[in-house]
């Protein structure tokens, strides 16, 4: 069994920075592709941010330029540093992680339970 733990979120007013952070713990073998979701309320969960094991990421387009994803291998943790947020950014912020659990098995897909975000103007 695979935990996600996610921190870091909170009110900030509009200009602002937050720092999320992705704690993974449990049995870990190796984890592949991670992500940042949002879902805002009544809204769609969409791809906020992504990064591969080899540290290849990808963005939305309204974060580009204002958000950073990063991960550290050797804490099975990943981060999402957010700056010049604005209140269209409130929402929750999710973790997702492809998880191997022992060689040769598939990986399994995990979410964690999610990070409210409130941007104020």
């Amino acid at each position: 069994q695979v935990q996600l733990m996610e921190s870091g979120g909170g009110l900030v007013q509009a200009g602002g920075s937050l720092r999320l952070s992705c704690a993974a713990s449990g049995n870990i073998f190796s984890i592949s592709d991670m992500g940042w979701y949002r879902q805002a309320p009544g809204g769609q969960r969409e791809l906020v941010a992504s990064i591969s094991e080899d540290d290849d990421t990808k963005y939305s387009d309204s974060v580009k330029g204002r958000f950073t994803i990063s991960r550290d291998n050797a804490k099975n943790t990943m981060y999402l540093q957010m700056n010049s947020l604005k209140p269209g950014d409130t929402a929750v912020y999710y973790c997702n992680a492809e998880i191997l659990h022992s060689l040769g098995i598939r990986y399994q897909v995990y979410w964690g339970q999610g990070t409210q975000v409130t941007v104020s103007s």
